[in-house]
């Protein structure tokens, strides 16, 4: 397993309800096949230029061991899920 570490941004006016939720579904898909040693909410920030004419972002930040497949699959759902505006993963250097 390799380490990871992930960004997401979600909408600043998702409720958190449904946040909670997306997220857990993210914690759901890493811990399938593998673990998270990390999960710091940085909560709504500036961001560096708008986006779809939103100024302000979610953000979360995650580090976590995981397969290749699992990272794969967070970055499907992360794709395709309209509360993420941006995302990022990155596999960290051992």
């Amino acid at each position: 397993m390799r380490k990871y570490e992930a960004v997401l941004i979600f909408v600043p006016s998702q409720e958190e309800e449904k946040r909670v939720q997306l997220l857990e579904r993210f914690k759901g898909i890493i811990e399938a096949e593998g673990t998270i040693s990390n999960v710091d909410e940085w909560g709504i920030r500036k961001l560096a230029y708008p986006i779809n004419d939103i100024g302000e972002g979610y953000y979360i930040l995650m580090n976590f061991e995981g397969t290749p497949e699992a990272v794969k699959e967070l970055d499907r759902v992360a794709k395709i899920s309209d509360s993420i505006m941006r995302h990022m993963i990155i596999r960290e250097d051992e």
